[in-house]
């Protein structure tokens, strides 16, 4: 009969909320940038603000 040894498996949990921790992170962030932004940030060219622009009209926030 062979005894199987299985490492602990501590770090799991760990990286799953750091992962989760991060995800929400972007989202809040595409949130904002997305949302209410309003183009303080993308003052890089008028492409990277009529793109959220549009991202506001598809997810139904007001822009206007």
């Amino acid at each position: 009969m062979a005894i199987a040894h299985s490492p602990a498996r501590t770090t799991e949990p760990l990286t799953a909320l750091l992962i989760s921790v991060g995800v929400v992170l972007l989202a809040l962030l595409t949130l904002y940038l997305v949302g209410f932004d309003q183009g303080a940030i993308s003052r890089s060219g008028l492409y990277l603000h009529e793109l959220m622009h549009d991202g506001r009209h598809l997810l139904g926030l007001p822009c206007h």
